[in-house]
């Protein structure tokens, strides 16, 4: 059987747009990738509302993904693949951070799973780089105005390239979730169920590919 960890934020968690709460397991992608990909995979949640790559939110600042995230690979180790999508935090105005700036944090999380991997297990785990989707269009009239600038939309579609330079150096699978989701229209920010849906489909044939 193969680990598959999902390291993210909020769209990793499932929050529901409308509501802010949490979607069931059925409908935020870590549990559709677990029906998809069957009984030989277990597919385990790690999404935090809020997480960044590496920047310490000045007021919830646990919310660091490099501070948890080697705990997190100790907790479930050996983990066979990494599914990363964070970022879209980083872009908020109080940490003023260019996508390049944001790519290359999240590859500051790829050499800690390198890392952790060489010294806890005996293999390092594939990979999988997710350049998260794009900021809406609303997002400066959405419940979020306070956190995101019009900025934070542009800087959202500069993603793919940054991260997949990041992806490409570092020797990992990269996925450009902008692709083939778009946030909602409610808070432009956050994942409806048909876009879990996709992703979850989606991120089911890569994981499948490197089996």
């Amino acid at each position: 059987m193969k680990t598959v960890l999902c390291y993210g934020d909020s769209n990793t968690y499932g929050h529901v747009p409308e509501t802010g709460l949490r979607y069931p397991r059925d409908v935020r992608y870590p549990g559709r990738l677990q029906m998809l990909l069957g009984d030989e995979y277990t597919v385990i949640e790690e999404g935090c509302n809020g997480r960044t790559t590496i920047q310490d939110d000045p007021i919830e600042g646990w919310k660091n993904g490099l501070d948890y995230l080697k705990p997190c690979l100790n907790s479930h180790k050996p983990v066979d693949i990494v599914v990363m999508m964070l970022g879209s935090n980083d872009l908020k105005t109080v940490f003023h951070l260019s996508a390049k700036e944001i790519a290359e944090a999240a590859g500051r999380l790829v050499d800690e799973i390198i890392e952790f991997a060489k010294e806890k297990q005996s293999f390092i785990p594939k990979i999988i780089l997710v350049s998260p989707p794009e900021i809406g269009e609303g997002i400066t009239r959405s419940p979020f105005a306070g956190s995101f600038d019009e900025s934070a939309i542009e800087r959202s579609r500069q993603f793919p390239e940054h991260y997949k330079r990041v992806a490409d150096e570092k020797g990992c699978v990269f996925f450009d979730a902008a692709k083939c989701i778009s946030p909602s229209e409610f808070d432009s920010l956050h994942l409806t169920p048909e876009a879990h849906k996709v992703l979850a489909e989606k991120l089911s044939e890569v994981i499948l590919q490197l089996s």
